[in-house]
């Protein structure tokens, strides 16, 4: 602390250098040599600034015109962007249609093929209830047919003697080899 307080009172022993104020004396100030001096440096100055401010104009300039094509290719970019996004997007909606009119005609034709396979069953199920009703229509004929010619037999055989009923079962069965042929 004694040094701090040394340096505050060391201060105020210092003689005094004068005081601020205009010096009126030309000889003193030397006016010439300041003008000379001032001439110098706005002459030589002057070109020194003119160069700095140059060089910075056109690094400037440079900086604006690279600024500007990297613009216009940023630009040029972003139109080529926007022409294959709209490639793309016209693409995708044509394979969007595409897939639902792909998908509507795998439908229709499903369904059409869904159509002639029940209507062939169909068929298939008429065919084959008119093979079987023709099959048992032909049955009960037969058997009608047998009970008829039984009860004609018994008939025959208690009202015929033997002569008469051999040519009857010979006529019957003549007959009956006939309806035969005719029904197959």
């Amino acid at each position: 602390m004694k040094n701090l307080t040394d340096s505050f009172v060391y201060l105020g022993h210092w003689p005094s250098a004068g005081s601020f104020g205009f010096n009126t004396d030309i000889l003193a100030t030397n006016p010439i040599n300041l003008s000379v001096v001032f001439g110098v440096l706005i002459f030589f100055g002057k070109g020194v600034l003119n160069d700095l401010l140059d060089n910075r104009k056109q690094r400037i300039l440079n900086t604006i015109r690279n600024s500007e094509e990297l613009r216009e290719g940023a630009i040029q970019q972003l139109e080529n962007a926007r022409a294959r996004l709209r490639k793309v997007e016209t693409e995708a909606g044509q394979f969007r249609v595409n897939g639902y009119s792909e998908i509507e005609r795998e439908k229709l034709n499903l369904i059409n093929s869904t159509y002639r396979t029940l209507k062939q069953l169909e068929n298939y199920k008429n065919e084959t209830i008119l093979f079987e009703q023709q099959r048992t229509i032909n049955q009960v004929r037969e058997r009608v047919f047998q009970q008829a010619l039984q009860g004609a037999i018994g008939t025959l055989n208690s009202c015929l003697s033997n002569e008469l009923h051999l040519r009857t079962i010979n006529a019957n069965i003549g007959m009956f080899g006939t309806m035969k042929e005719i029904t197959d």
